[in-house]
């Protein structure tokens, strides 16, 4: 039987040329402006989604990434997601957001207090997706840190954060007019945090929150990263093979991280990026995958310009034919990013580039479950099977914050699911919090 499922959006490019390289582009939006992200976030809102997670990256990379990344603009520019953040929550009533915050970017007394402030003027509906990018810490004069202890710095970073959030005790926020009593400060505590990576003192001049903290969203899929979430977040943004066994295997991991930090299971959604392609007739899917089966070489690059981008190395002056040697990515690059590479087979030696990207630009038919292009009741189908096979939290849409964009994936797809009840017709209460936990 269908069940409810969360859904959200990944807006993948960050605040950057949406529709670049795109026909749509000749819409004419201006992407420096908030209009288009407005519209975008009111539709998304319509079709009932839970949150949209702004995508970022500090920095433009290094000097030989440059200008792979602004050539085709795919890892720049970009602009503050913060910044974008407030416009988007102000076009919508009930669709929570999440721009992503580097850890070492935001010094925590600055970070508590300008999220508490968009959380308390969106009506409880910020979300941070915290990374631990650490590629960009040259700009930011920071020292430069492994995987691992960048993660160690955003645990110390939201630890922090959220002590002083809750330095405020109950009933410290009096607001009793006759006596003009506006607060009690011996219910204000302050404190002295001396860490590793931090020194704050508090307490926050925030008053606290009446709808919980702002949602913690993760996108590591480390053992470190997965770590991170069971412990900090609500929302684990992952990065898998979509089929049962390993959405199973994911959550399972996710689900036992969180038990062993002393949280509940349920406390945290695991939410999987999803990028189907909906076509109008299964007549269509099967001439979109035919014409994908004999990929260029032109294509197979064009594909690894993207790759990478997000793995922060150049993919690009790489030999197609030849054995791919993991070792020519840093510390510094996502192990979930270098998995999705790979794919459901694993990180290995002996395999070509060629074998590695070929299987991203070749697509298949979701009604076999060898790819993602269907039509909208074929990847309904899938939705719900996965649902119920693999106990599925929901899926995160993936793709440019556009009209155009949005309108290619839901137009057809929200009525099917809201028909199956499995996407939601309505909101409750509680903010972006009681958008992950009203079913």
């Amino acid at each position: 039987m269908a069940r409810l499922q969360h859904f959200g959006w990944f807006f993948s490019r960050g605040f950057g040329p949406q529709g670049w390289g795109h026909p749509y582009w000749e819409w004419g939006y201006d992407w420096t402006r908030p209009d288009l992200y407005q519209q975008s976030a009111r539709e998304l809102e319509q079709a009932g989604l839970d949150l949209v997670i702004i995508e970022d990256a500090l920095s433009l990379g290094f000097p030989e990434t440059v200008d792979l990344r602004v050539r085709e603009a795919y890892g720049g520019p970009k602009h503050d997601p913060l910044i974008l953040s407030p416009y988007l929550l102000d076009a919508t009533r009930h669709l929570g957001v999440a721009p992503t915050i580097n850890a070492g970017a935001y010094p925590p007394y600055v970070a508590a207090r300008q999220f508490a402030t968009l959380h308390h003027l969106s009506g409880h509906r910020l979300g941070v997706n915290v990374v631990t990018d650490v590629g960009s810490a040259r700009h930011l004069g920071l020292p430069p840190l492994s995987h691992d202890a960048a993660y160690d710095r955003a645990e110390e970073w939201l630890t922090v954060i959220r002590r002083l959030w809750h330095s405020w005790d109950d009933g410290a926020l009096v607001q009793d007019a006759a006596t003009r009593h506006f607060a009690d400060g011996s219910k204000i505590r302050g404190f002295q945090h001396e860490g590793e990576y931090f020194r704050v003192a508090g307490p926050l001049n925030a008053v606290p929150f009446t709808d919980g903290d702002p949602a913690i969203v993760s996108p590591g899929g480390s053992p470190r990263g997965i770590a991170f979430a069971g412990t900090h977040s609500e929302v684990q943004l992952a990065l898998a093979p979509l089929d049962a066994q390993s959405i199973r295997d994911y959550r399972t991991k996710v689900r036992e991280a969180a038990i062993a930090a002393g949280r509940t299971p349920d406390s945290i959604k695991v939410l999987f990026v999803f990028k189907p392609e909906v076509v109008s007739s299964d007549e269509e899917a099967r001439r979109v995958v035919e014409a994908s089966k004999h990929p260029t070489d032109e294509e197979l690059y064009r594909a690894l310009a993207g790759q990478s981008s997000d793995l922060e190395t150049d993919l690009t002056v790489l030999s197609l034919d030849e054995p791919f040697d993991v070792s020519v990515f840093g510390d510094h690059v996502s192990q979930g990013s270098i998995k999705g590479l790979f794919g459901k087979q694993g990180i290995r030696g002996g395999v070509t580039l060629r074998e590695l990207i070929a299987p991203k630009v070749v697509k298949g038919r979701i009604a076999d479950r060898a790819g993602f292009v269907g039509t909208a009741e074929q990847i309904a189908d899938f939705i719900e099977e996965i649902g119920e096979e693999a106990d599925n939290d929901g899926f995160i849409f993936s793709g440019d914050l556009h009209p155009v964009t949005l309108h290619r994936y839901l137009d057809e797809l929200v009525p099917v699911l809201r028909r199956r009840g499995i996407l939601r017709t309505e909101y409750g209460n509680g903010g972006i919090r009681g958008n992950l936990s009203d079913f």
